[in-house]
């Protein structure tokens, strides 16, 4: 599932190709098409993120809340040439004549692509924790809960009414970069470990967003540092723990383990994540 750096940059590429042009609206799936005909030819005013959520704005009061889900992708190309024909299961596509040529911007397997009015929006936004990416977030919302929790601290940082933007991949890192069992009580953490959490979370996502990728290895664990090939998987970007089951921790050696949590796989290393013994008990 894209993570909420990759929907930070959807928006900022659909500013950029389309806010203050008249846009075409069409769904060449069929889906969306009654309310893309009502869309046809508005001006597109500007498109924002929220976690994983993305809302194009058009004039009128009207945006289309889009939600990738976990297949879900929404191209933007510029300076085409021409504007081709659709290509797969095209839910929506927005499509604009800009000075450098043609801007098209094609959706495909999201699991929401509805019409809506800005009090939707905000309700959307308003039932979502707090966003790292977003400068007004505060990260106070999120510990309120966090501090207060049974549940384990791998599935509250993926819950979107917690904190939002944050999947699978940066769960994992970020718990290992703060030495964080994935399954220890949200209750046990220190306010001091939460902020630091946040701090980094607002720093890696933000590099996501430059680089298009998610990296979240140090300087010093680096290939280039370590001597070791780069790593090879379908989601690129050099990381810790995540999806690296049975290999050993660029840190201290041990093999990462894996577990399911919150309906998704869970990756840690034991020596350097260990597990959360009370005081009573230690």
């Amino acid at each position: 599932m894209p993570e909420g750096h990759a929907l930070f940059r959807v928006a900022r590429d659909l500013r950029e190709a389309f806010a203050g042009l008249p846009t075409r609206v069409s769904s060449p799936q069929g889906r969306f098409a009654a309310d893309a005909a009502l869309l046809d030819g508005a001006v597109l005013l500007g498109a924002e993120s929220a976690g994983k959520h993305v809302f194009v704005e058009f004039e009128g009061d009207r945006l289309v809340h889009v939600h990738l889900g976990l297949i879900g992708t929404f191209d933007v190309v510029t300076g085409a040439t021409d504007l081709p024909p659709p290509v797969g299961q095209v839910r929506m596509r927005l499509a604009g004549q800009r000075p450098d040529g043609t801007a098209y911007a094609d959706l495909r397997g999201a699991i929401t692509c509805d019409l809506v009015d800005p009090a939707r929006r905000d309700r959307v936004i308003g039932e979502l924790g707090p966003d790292p990416l977003r400068d007004e977030a505060d990260p106070d919302r999120a510990w309120q809960r966090i501090r207060r929790s049974e549940r384990p601290i791998g599935a509250l940082v993926m819950d979107q009414q917690v904190l939002a933007g944050v999947g699978n991949v940066y769960r994992a890192e970020v718990l290992f970069r703060h030495r964080i069992h994935p399954f220890r009580p949200g209750r046990t953490l220190r306010v001091g470990q939460w902020r630091s959490m946040w701090d980094d979370l607002r720093v890696l996502l933000a590099e996501g967003v430059r680089v298009g990728r998610i990296d979240t290895v140090r300087p010093e664990h680096t290939p280039e540092a370590m001597g070791r090939p780069p790593r090879a998987d379908d989601h690129g970007g050099e990381v810790y723990v995540y999806r690296r089951t049975g290999q050993p921790c660029l840190v201290c050696g041990r093999p990462v383990r894996t577990a399911e949590l919150a309906g998704r796989n869970v990756f840690w290393c034991t020596r350097c994540q260990p597990k959360y013994r009370s005081r009573a008990v230690q």
